[in-house]
């Protein structure tokens, strides 16, 4: 009898290693995440990252390579590999997590990447975002420099939803830089609380507000009586002559 729990983490461990490989070989093409299913023809590997070219390569040779690799490494039967770009870059934390190391082994100075790579997250609608570059970046001994914009949740139970978090390396010449990026996405929490206007409550405030009285209609009123006891005092001093 097979034991659903070593069945289950021995599943989970091959998802993780697989994800462990291609973070470490396409960090380059901004790579986000990996999701396989099981299939009665095989198993489909759907690879997402921000620059899908540079995975499927020339004449597809690279994703031929990825099939072998998978098969014999891994022990994925039959695999079915699909790549799909991200829906929004800017709004993926590991996407921006390797655009900085890659853009750090480059030569480009630390601060200047963590400040536009915020300015973008924010424009991309996102509520807060924070970036962390640790590393020997200002001097011999270690230190760390943190960046943040907007509102940056870090406890409680919207963390598991809104919050995405991830780490990259960069390797320069001092040593090994660490970055993490926290991005809070554009959705609401469970708590929020918003006022609706009254159009969008389909209120309308004359219904509520008091009636007054038409000061029109009574001064024609008074008018009509006040002619009608003229003709009525005319009449009278005619019939006495």
């Amino acid at each position: 009898m097979v034991n659903v729990k070593r069945y289950f983490i021995e599943k989970s461990m091959s998802l993780v290693k697989v994800d462990e490989y291609l973070a470490r070989q396409f960090y380059r093409a901004g790579y986000s995440g990996v999701d396989v299913y099981r299939t009665p023809l095989g198993t489909r590997v759907v690879i997402k990252v921000e620059r899908p070219a540079l995975i499927i390569g020339r004449r597809g040779q690279t994703i031929k390579n990825l099939s072998t690799v998978f098969e014999n490494y891994f022990g994925l039967e039959n695999p079915q590999i699909t790549v799909m770009p991200v829906d929004n870059p800017d709004l993926d934390a590991r996407v921006v997590a390797f655009r900085l190391a890659v853009s750090l082994e480059r030569g480009f100075h630390f601060r200047k990447l963590a400040f536009a790579a915020l300015r973008r997250i924010m424009s991309a609608g996102a509520i807060g975002a924070e970036i962390i570059i640790s590393g020997k970046i200002t001097s011999e001994r270690a230190r760390y420099e943190k960046f943040r914009s907007g509102k940056v949740y870090k406890t409680g139970e919207q963390v598991t939803y809104i919050v995405d978090k991830a780490v990259a390396h960069a390797l320069l010449k001092p040593g090994i830089y660490g970055v993490k990026v926290i991005i809070v996405k554009p959705q609401k929490t469970k708590d929020a609380l918003s006022i609706r206007t009254l159009e969008e409550a389909g209120i309308k405030l004359e219904d509520y507000l008091p009636k007054k009285e038409e000061p029109v209609a009574e001064n024609a009123d008074k008018n009509e009586t006040s002619e009608q006891q003229q003709e009525g005092e005319v009449k009278q001093v005619e019939s006495q002559f």
